[in-house]
């Protein structure tokens, strides 16, 4: 067609330029002059007519073949709008209609991933209620019921009385944790925290810690070792107050959970431009099973040891949001000898 196209067009220019020699407006050449006088206009103006009659049926086929292209168009976008985002328009050339097939196609892809996105925003908000209405409903009866009792006197004697006052104190003191722990989620998860980053020295953390929590080591029968560097500076650039959380969790989590091993080990090296701090117990192992949900929010590898130990379910999922927002990571192991919570995170630039 592009053939015939280009001699239609040849064809069509010989007479016009023969008459626009004829009437002084555009010079001939010799040569052209030579091979029109070789012809009597009439055949000329047959073949121009000839050329003419292709190449109106050449636009009308390509006309026609963009036409049912665009309809194809209309119809994928149709079902887009309708809902089918599998629906994809056919990229059947490479001109601006096929670069408009890319473009709708490319948007589809975008808009599917973006209303899943939604879709799971909505799902989560609901597991969220859900669970949090479930873990406050059940201190919350308990801390009503024995409060009930104490109103109304159903009680022997004022030691029974101290006994349900100090249950109650109990429950309330779980339902704060739990209200905190919510809280803080819902800030690191939304975006809501703000970093007030400064120079840290993660091994001078990890000790205070340990110090710290040495009354409640030694209740539950175990001991910290401390290993760290020679050189005892590790420093990376982060928020003090919100890294001795993700620490505190894990080394609560290691107290709960790891009384059988006697020891909790913190480990604390450099490798490449990561610090990384392991937090080691020799307790229970995490089967196999639950180790990729141990930092899902409200998950419980034992449901009834959780709520023996007052765990919100929250402690290991705000310590992953922390990390990560330091630009770091956080893992876990576990086999039969150990389990290891592992923190990375970047260097600053001294060390």
């Amino acid at each position: 067609m592009s053939a015939v196209l280009a001699i239609g067009t040849t064809l069509l220019l010989i007479p016009i330029l023969q008459i626009a020699s004829q009437i002084g407006i555009f010079p001939f050449t010799d040569i052209l002059r030579a091979v029109a006088s070789r012809y009597d206009f009439s055949v000329f103006f047959m073949m121009a007519l000839t050329a003419f009659f292709f190449f109106i049926v050449y636009m009308l086929i390509l006309t026609q073949r963009m036409i049912r292209y665009l309809v194809k168009i209309t119809e994928a976008v149709q079902q887009i709008a309708d809902g089918r985002f599998d629906r994809r328009v056919p990229v059947n050339s490479q001109d601006e209609l096929g670069t408009l097939a890319e473009n709708i196609n490319r948007m589809t892809t975008q808009l599917k991933v973006s209303l899943e996105e939604e879709r799971r925003a909505e799902r989560t908000k609901a597991e969220l209620i859900t669970n949090v209405s479930h873990d406050l409903r059940t201190p919350l009866t308990s801390l009503s019921g024995y409060l009930g009792l104490i109103e109304q006197d159903r009680y022997r004697d004022e030691v029974e009385l101290r006994h349900y006052v100090s249950i109650a104190y109990e429950k309330s003191q779980r339902l704060t944790v739990l209200v905190n722990d919510l809280f803080e989620y819902t800030r690191a998860s939304g975006g809501g925290i703000a970093l007030n980053r400064s120079a840290i020295n993660l091994a001078e953390m990890l000790g205070q810690l340990a110090v710290q929590y040495r009354h409640s080591l030694q209740e539950a029968g175990l001991e910290a070792r401390l290993q760290v560097p020679e050189e005892a500076k590790v420093i990376v650039p982060a928020d003090g107050d919100k890294l001795v959380r993700v620490f505190e969790n894990l080394l609560v989590n290691a107290i709960h959970y790891g009384r059988e091993g006697k020891v909790v080990d913190i480990h604390v090296r450099t490798e490449g431009s990561a610090a990384v701090a392991e937090v080691v117990n020799y307790g229970e192992p995490i089967p196999a099973s639950d180790l990729p949900h141990v930092f899902d929010r409200f998950y419980r590898v034992e449901k009834s040891r959780a709520e023996h130990t007052g765990g919100s379910g929250l402690g290991l999922a705000i310590a992953k949001t922390i990390v990560e927002l330091h630009g770091g990571a956080i893992s876990v192991r576990s086999d039969q000898c150990r389990t290891s919570f592992e923190v990375r995170l970047p260097l600053g630039a001294s060390r």
